[in-house]
């Protein structure tokens, strides 16, 4: 005769002759209820790839709609991989002449140029950028080493994080230089400096810059 149910024993039809009692699994979470918010409101994060991969983990593309921390991220060592790819691009912007300490100029030219890009190359700005950045990048650099009361020069290989911070820098000055004495705004001379970059085209100022490092520390090698 059977007895009463043990309820420590689960339901009949959740027993496996072979594996035993079947374990339900938690089903994996769902998606956000509201979309990735766009950057500016125009320009989408998804498939933004990045081809080197030693430069992926230093370039910071979290959704974001306006690229302002708001200053909590400085004064803290190393804390600049956290900080937006936009963002620090329009802080380097604020370095040179009329942008002194204005972030929302620096941001609004940022805005303008990406919008002349886009109507350029129908593309997204923010893929022009990556690709800029990874162009801009280089490899090694030169140091001085002492030796005795002599000063050689030495190539070294440059960090991943030092790298694109030299990229954002000569992206940055390569606009501000090209607006000097010229008739075009800055933001075009920033488009025109993002375009040729991705590109890989030595007329850009950031590419040629690289160049030029890359081959003083082949020659100091």
């Amino acid at each position: 005769m059977s007895g009463p149910p043990n309820p420590l024993r689960p339901p009949p039809e959740t027993i496996d002759e072979v594996t035993g009692p079947i374990v339900q699994r938690p089903a994996p979470p769902p998606p956000p209820p509201f979309p990735l918010p766009p950057l500016f409101g125009k320009y989408s994060f998804e498939g933004i790839e990045v081809h080197d991969t030693g430069l992926q983990p230093y370039l910071y593309l979290h959704p974001i709609y306006a690229p302002h921390s708001e200053g909590k991220l400085s004064g803290r060592p190393f804390m600049k991989t956290h900080m937006h790819l936009v963002e620090r691009l329009a802080n380097h912007l604020m370095k040179g002449g009329k942008f002194t300490g204005k972030k929302s100029k620096a941001l609004a030219t940022v805005r303008k140029a990406f919008d002349e890009v886009h109507k350029t190359t129908q593309k997204n700005p923010l893929q022009m950028l990556v690709d800029a950045v990874e162009n801009a990048a280089p490899r090694e650099e030169v140091t001085r080493l002492q030796f005795g009361g002599i000063s050689v020069p030495r190539a070294v290989d440059a960090s991943p994080a030092r790298r694109v911070s030299v990229a954002i820098r000569n992206l940055a000055d390569g606009a501000i230089t090209a607006s000097r004495k010229n008739t075009r705004p800055i933001h075009s001379c920033l488009a025109n400096e993002i375009v040729l970059a991705a590109k890989g085209d030595l007329t850009s100022y950031a590419v040629g810059r690289k160049e030029e490092v890359e081959r003083v520390a082949q020659s100091a090698r």
